[in-house]
Parts: C-alpha cells; sequence; structure tokens
C-alpha cells in the first residue's frame, strides 16, 4: 500500500506489516490481556461487518460513550471503515447534557461501555427521534434489557462472524470499501467542551488527523516500539491523536487501564515510553507526592529536600544534555539512585522518552519539578479545530514560560490585538451545521483564530499570555492576565482551583478551591478536627496557610514589571469545590468564568467591599443525581501587607 487515504487504511498496513506485534492492553480483573495488530484487524472486520449487516450507512452518526476500552476504539474503527462517522461523548456526562449533542449530531446509533452508560441514554431517547438502536460493551446488568433496542457488542461480531462464514467475499468487499473511502471525507466530529457557550462539533478529515499523527511521531520519532496508557475520555481531540491517530500512523501498542481509579497503578505496570497528561494531573501527582513526603521519616524528609534542591540546581542541564562538573554529575547520579529513579518508577514514569502536557497552562515550578527528577516533559499548544498540535517543543529548546516552536507544518501569525492565528494540514473541516461560528473561526484563506493572546520571543517560540477574552486590565490602567494569576497559586499542592477577578477593578482578588486530600492531611497532622469539607474549608488556620501562599505569589508577580500591578488583595475559600455537575467546570475541568460570575456575584460583590463574610446557598447535584443545596457564611480576608480599597458597605 502506497497511498493510505484513511485511517482505516492503516490498520490494514499494520496487520500485514506488524501482525505478531500487540496492538492493544487492557487490564480485566487483574490481567492484562493482549491484541495483536491482526488481531485487531479480525475484530474490526467482523465488527464492521456486523454493523454493516444491521444497517449502518456510509454518512450515518455513532455515539460512543464509555471509558477507554479496547472494544470502544475498535469502534472507531469500524465505523469509520464503512464511511459512518463516530461521535465520541464525556463519559462523565449527566443525561441532560448529553441530549444537545445526541440530537444535534442526528445519532442513529449509540455504542455505550455499561449499564451507566445505557440507562442515560435510553432516560432521553424520547428526545431523539433519530435513535434507532444501542450497542453495549460490559454485560453486567444487562440481561433484562429490550434486545431488539438494546444489544451487546458481542452479537453484533458474531452477526458480522456468521455473516462471513456464509460469504467469504465479504471480507474482499470490506477491505475493497476502506480503499474507496477519501481523505478529504469527514472521519470523525469532536464536540468543544462547551467553555463560552453550547458546544459546537468539530469536523475532522482523515487527512487532518493522519498528516497531524505523522507529522507528531516524526517530530519526537515515536515508532513501532512506543507504549502509552489510554486513560483520556475519548470525546477530548487529544486523546483521538495520541491514543489512535498517532497509533495507527506509528504502529505502537495502547493500553487501557482496569478502570479511572487505577490509572497510576497500571501506568506503573506498564512503564510507558509516551506519556501525556493535563496539567490537572500533574499537580494531583505532585500533591500525592508532597503529601506522601509530609507523613515519611524525618530522615527520609531531610533526604528528599536535599535532592529535591539538588535536582532543581541540575536536573535540566543533565535532561538537555549540558556538561557539568564532575562533582554536580555524582551528586546528581546519587540523587537519582536514592530518590528521582524510585519516584519515577512510584509514578509508573520510569520508561518515559517523552511526556506531554496541554489543555491548559502549566504553573511554571510544577513543570521544572518533573523535568528536574530526569522526565522529559515537554509543553504543547492546541485545539480540537488544530487536530491538536499547533507548537511544540523540541528537544533541548524547553522553556516552562513558552508552548514551543511551531509544530511541523504549521504557520502562525499574531493579529494587531495580539491575537494567535494558525494555519495547518490539521485546521479542521468546520462546525457541524454552523456555517456562522465557521466562517467568525476559520477565514477563506484557512487561518484560524485561536482566541489566545500570546507573542513569538526572540527564539521563535510562541507564548500564551491567557485566553484574549479573558485578560483584561484594573482600573489604574494594570494587565490583568487571570490564568496567569492562578496557575501560580496552583502550584500549592493544597490548592485545587482559583478564579481570579480584577477587569475594571480596583484591585484582584481570588476565589480558592483547597485541596482535600493536601489539606487533610496537613489538618491531621496540626490536630485540626474538622466534619466536612466546608468546615475545613472556613477554618482560620487554612486560611492563614491559604494567605501565606498568596503573599508567596504576590511577591513573584511584584517582581515583574508587566504584571506587578496585579497582586492579590482580598481572597475567599469557596465552601464547595467547583464541579462540572454543578456547572462550573467544563468536562475538561476548565473554570467556566462568566457562569462562576453569574452564580456567585454577592460573593464577588463581597470581596470588593468591606465585608468580612458574606452567606451563600448554592445548588448542587450530587453523585447520584440528587439536587440540593449547600448554605454558608463565606469567609473574606484581605492579604496582609496590601491596602485595598474597598466600598463601604452600610
Amino acid at each position: 500500500m502506497h497511498a493510505l487515504p484513511s485511517l482505516p487504511h492503516y490498520l490494514l498496513r499494520n496487520a500485514e506489516h506488524y501482525a505478531n506485534r500487540v496492538a492493544m492492553r487492557h487490564k480485566d480483573l487483574g490481567i492484562w490481556r493482549e491484541w495483536t495488530w491482526a488481531d485487531v484487524c479480525t475484530e474490526v472486520q467482523i465488527y464492521a461487518l456486523g454493523l454493516r449487516d444491521l444497517d449502518l450507512q456510509p454518512g450515518d452518526k455513532v455515539a460512543i460513550i464509555g471509558a477507554n476500552r479496547p472494544r470502544l476504539y475498535w469502534s472507531f474503527a469500524a465505523i469509520q471503515s464503512i464511511g459512518a462517522i463516530p461521535v465520541p461523548m464525556y463519559a462523565d456526562a449527566v443525561a441532560e447534557e448529553m441530549v444537545f449533542v445526541l440530537e444535534h449530531a442526528g445519532v442513529r446509533f449509540a455504542v455505550c461501555q455499561d449499564q451507566e452508560q445505557v440507562d442515560k441514554v435510553l432516560s432521553v431517547q424520547d428526545q431523539l427521534p433519530l435513535l434507532e438502536q444501542i450497542f453495549y460493551d460490559e454485560p453486567r446488568g444487562m440481561r433484562d434489557y429490550d434486545a431488539q433496542q438494546v444489544l451487546s457488542i458481542d452479537a453484533v461480531q458474531k452477526r458480522g462472524k456468521q455473516t462471513l462464514e456464509r460469504d467469504r467475499h465479504q471480507a474482499v468487499e470490506w477491505r475493497s470499501g476502506i480503499d474507496k473511502l477519501v481523505s478529504d471525507e469527514l472521519c470523525v466530529m469532536l464536540y468543544t467542551s462547551g467553555t463560552t457557550g453550547r458546544p459546537k462539533g468539530v469536523m475532522l478529515s482523515h487527512r487532518n488527523l493522519i498528516v497531524t499523527s505523522i507529522n507528531a511521531n516524526t517530530f519526537d520519532k515515536l515508532d513501532v516500539n512506543e507504549e502509552t496508557i489510554a486513560y483520556l475520555p475519548l470525546a477530548w481531540v487529544g486523546d483521538h491523536v495520541f491514543s489512535y491517530g498517532q497509533s495507527l500512523t506509528a504502529g505502537y501498542c495502547v493500553c487501557c487501564p482496569e478502570s479511572l481509579d487505577t490509572i497510576t497503578a497500571d501506568r506503573r505496570e506498564i512503564a510507558p515510553t509516551y506519556f501525556f497528561a493535563p496539567p490537572r494531573v500533574f499537580e494531583s501527582l505532585l500533591t500525592t507526592i508532597m503529601v506522601a513526603m509530609e507523613d515519611a521519616s524525618r530522615p527520609k524528609r531531610v533526604m528528599f529536600d536535599h535532592f529535591i534542591k539538588v535536582a532543581k540546581r541540575h536536573g535540566e542541564n543533565v535532561l538537555n544534555g549540558v556538561g557539568l562538573p564532575l562533582l554536580s554529575r555524582l551528586h546528581y547520579a546519587l540523587g537519582d539512585l536514592m530518590v528521582y529513579a524510585p519516584l519515577k518508577n512510584r509514578l509508573g514514569m520510569s520508561k518515559v522518552r517523552v511526556a506531554y502536557t496541554a489543555g491548559e497552562a502549566i504553573g511554571p515550578d510544577i513543570f521544572r519539578f518533573y523535568r528536574s527528577l530526569g522526565i522529559n516533559l515537554k509543553q504543547l499548544y492546541g485545539q480540537t479545530e488544530a487536530s491538536v498540535y499547533i507548537t511544540a517543543q523540541p528537544d533541548g529548546q524547553i522553556d516552562a514560560d513558552t508552548v514551543g516552536t511551531p509544530a511541523i507544518d504549521v504557520e502562525i501569525r499574531i493579529a494587531d490585538n495580539g491575537e494567535v492565528l494558525y494555519r495547518s494540514p490539521g485546521v479542521f473541516m468546520g462546525y457541524y451545521q454552523n456555517e456562522q461560528a465557521t466562517a467568525e473561526t476559520k477565514t477563506a484563506d484557512g487561518w484560524v483564530y485561536t482566541g489566545d493572546a500570546g507573542f513569538m520571543d526572540d527564539k521563535g517560540h510562541l507564548r500564551i499570555i491567557d485566553r484574549a477574552k479573558d485578560v483584561g486590565k484594573l482600573n489604574d490602567g494594570s494587565l490583568f492576565p487571570p490564568k496567569y494569576i492562578e496557575n501560580k497559586l496552583k502550584f500549592f499542592s493544597t490548592i485545587k482551583e482559583v478564579v481570579a477577578f480584577g477587569d475594571q477593578r480596583d484591585y484582584v482578588s481570588a476565589f480558592v478551591n483547597i485541596d482535600l486530600t493536601a489539606v487533610s492531611s496537613w489538618a491531621e497532622r496540626n490536630n485540626i478536627v474538622y466534619a466536612s469539607y466546608q468546615e475545613l474549608a472556613g477554618h482560620p488556620l487554612v486560611y492563614e496557610m491559604i494567605e501565606s501562599h498568596i503573599q508567596d505569589v504576590n511577591r513573584d508577580l511584584a517582581a515583574e514589571p508587566r504584571v506587578e500591578g496585579a497582586c492579590i488583595k482580598r481572597f475567599l475559600i469557596l465552601h464547595k469545590e467547583l464541579d462540572a455537575d454543578d456547572g462550573e467546570l467544563t468536562r475538561t475541568q476548565k473554570v467556566r468564568r462568566k457562569f462562576i460570575s453569574e452564580r456567585y456575584e454577592p460573593l464577588i460583590e463581597a470581596l470588593y467591599s468591606d465585608k468580612e463574610s458574606q452567606f451563600v446557598s448554592t445548588a448542587v447535584v450530587y453523585e447520584d443525581g440528587r439536587k440540593g443545596t449547600i448554605e454558608a457564611d463565606v469567609r473574606i480576608r484581605a492579604v496582609a501587607g496590601t491596602e485595598p480599597t474597598l466600598q463601604k458597605v452600610s
């Protein structure tokens, strides 16, 4: 095969060239099961023939809902091989959130992981006139469902196998159908997380994903020998590229964990060579490390602290191949033996050759911490509309404050207002059934507005300041970049989330979410008794601790001329964690600023008054779907060393 116009072509190629190499693993009931490329091709073939027997037609839309499971990835390939369009969705979305995407995409079939996902779809079926049939992977609890409407993937594959047994020519016909697929045809629809409004269906072609995947593999020298662990949401473009597109084009192995709760343990067993995680994951892992060290014996803490300081001095140079004096090299090598190597093994990163983070800006201190351990962590900047890659950091040119140089075949320009634009082979076809939004985002000659403000530095690396619409100014004209401020605070293991305010205000203030794991461990060591998250968040000693972190960040901000006026002067610790189920975060864990500003308006106004507390009643959705309210008198605290101009409240 010389011309490979579609992703399913790569499956056929891999089954031919890498037939006996392991393509996928899945841990089930504590045991890792393996499939070779030849196995996967066979599974996809009978799956596709079964779907075709059930009247799946080219152009039909098929929802895929669930966690990272081999048969859900095979669903992508089987659906695409027929010329139909997979529409992956966020597994943790509630039924009401799913309705818009299922209806808007015109979904005819739905592939679900388990009973939970099937029940969610069935609960809104009356709003989905085009939905005909649901398929499921895991049989537990599915015995009493209508077999005409809800069918197992096993049953679909059985139909495909019977079709093949009746007529062996069906295999030839299936492959012939793949040969007829065109690279510029629609390959997948991925809906945006809806940070600012209704999700939009991003249409990506086979060419978008193939060229982007091949270029990414070339950039980082990824080949058939790599292994990665798939745990990101199927609906996120990153997973579709890292765990699907790049795997197909390079031929490397993708490993699916047993569950979301076992990812770290499963990663430790697999020891992937290629790894991606959003900043929140790296922040959480760092919190776990720091909490564990606080509970360690004094000799271990002293050793850890000593060698972490050594790593901060020399780790980056070692990773970048910069020469060091013999004594420094030996000192770092001893640290690797005593601390860094065991820690990397504990994190499941002992074999990582390339690790990436993206999706949100990562705190520079967090970024440098992992690199100082010898983990080749890099940043990339991308969007769903770009098939992920806009920029990436070349080895040896890593800077915590930039997101790298333009990726292969990507052009970047900066508009007069500072907004970043790009053009590349990965640029999306358009938004599904939304020509107006497409025209507002993508120019006639293929340039895409990112919505982010940034600039190219003198080394040709892109620096992102913030979302263009979020960067504001204080009343005295000082620059206010909220994300930049928030990321500095989120370096501290006790802080999980921050929302900063200040645009067209006299000073900067902030909401803080504490990290329950880290703060509860701290509270235990300090003999602090509490009965709930709300009670712990309002404790005076917790406020003192958070204030000290804010003072540290304020010192950093004051030392930077561009943001010296953006020091935080008042803050509060929210009485509840920000939650996607409550609409405060997107399903990709991004803050919905407008929603939070409206929902917590009384708290924001209290931050800009002389109040020391503010009563608030907040509607919440519990894990089991029940709705309720949380009421609290939220304390408001001025940061020592600052003198905010307060509005007197009578």
